[in-house]
């Protein structure tokens, strides 16, 4: 009976160590996959950052594009108003008449000129 017990113990012991080195072995093993996740996070991580840095400058760029466009068709508009007035009268439209600072009142009542708008 004393040998019975001894095989199981013996036995026993054998299961524990052979399961102790499974578990060093996948301790091992998720231990380089985290590792590899980690390089893939700082990897993004650096992606995610040029990538903003990017879209920030496209935006910039399509900011000062479209600023430049409403820019160019009101002066595109200015300068046909223009036109109308000596080739099409009936189109032509007479700019607002714009209410004078006090500067400008004495100004122009001394004689001077307004800067043209």
């Amino acid at each position: 009976k004393a040998e019975d017990e001894k095989k199981v113990i013996d036995q026993t012991a054998a299961d524990l160590e052979k399961a102790m080195e499974d578990a060093k072995e996948e301790i091992a093993t998720l231990t380089e996959e985290i590792k590899a996740l980690e390089d893939g996070i700082t990897a993004l991580d650096k992606s995610v950052a040029e990538a903003t840095e990017q879209r920030k400058a496209e935006n910039a760029e399509y900011k000062q594009t479209m600023a430049e466009d409403k820019a160019a068709k009101e002066l595109i508009g200015v300068a046909k108003n223009r036109l109308n007035q000596f080739y099409n009268p009936k189109l032509y439209k007479a700019p607002p008449k714009r209410e004078l600072s006090e500067e400008e009142r004495i100004s122009v009542n001394l004689g001077g000129t307004l800067a043209p708008t």
